[in-house]
């Protein structure tokens, strides 16, 4: 997947931000898989030898997910599990090289069905507890919605209060773009792997 010039949205910036975490054999987490936009980025990024673990509640996110890596040839660097991103730390990977959160509801879906304060609390603390040496997480929270409130605040109070000799954090809005910018968070674990 191209990684374009000069990003316009907080996907494209998402995976500016990850894309220095993937080589060929890198192990990476989409947490939440959706239509599969992230899991195909994370699975041409780890390359032949790498992993994805794609994760999500709903069937129909697994379902879409699973089709648009069929159809790209990448299916079998995938491993396709509906499990929600607070189990995360039961993967098989002791470290992962890149994890990637998209918060809020299933695009083209029902709008009812949307992450929660408290599991994406818990999702987000067990990706830092997989997150290797240098790896590195990104947290998009979409606000507008019912709930993104809550949630947006819960992110950033955890965000906010990690250890900074163990994490950097730096946070992203498109402040001139509209009322409800969606948040994103960078987060890079300390170590030497991409010093």
């Amino acid at each position: 997947m191209m990684i374009p010039r000069r990003p316009a949205s907080a996907v494209q910036w998402a995976r500016v931000f990850i894309h220095p975490a993937l080589k060929n054999g890198s192990t990476a987490v989409d947490a939440t898989a959706g239509n599969g936009h992230d899991t195909l980025f994370l699975a041409e990024g780890v390359g032949n030898r790498g992993r994805v673990y794609a994760l999500d509640i709903q069937d129909a996110a697994l379902e879409k997910t699973s089709k648009a890596l069929k159809s790209a040839g990448l299916l079998d660097r995938v491993t396709v599990l509906k499990l929600g991103h607070q189990e995360m730390d039961r993967l098989a990977p002791d470290q992962a090289d890149a994890v990637m959160f998209n918060l809020g509801y299933l695009p083209g879906s029902d709008r009812s069905v949307l992450t929660k304060p408290g599991s994406t609390r818990d999702g987000i603390k067990a990706a830092l507890k997989i997150l290797g040496p240098g790896g590195r997480a990104s947290v998009l929270v979409y606000t507008g919605h019912p709930g993104s409130g809550e949630e947006s605040r819960v992110v950033g109070e955890l965000l906010s209060n990690l250890d900074q000799r163990e994490f950097t954090v730096q946070k992203m809005v498109f402040w001139n773009s509209c009322k409800n910018s969606p948040e994103l968070y960078f987060i890079t674990r300390s170590g030497e792997k991409y010093d």
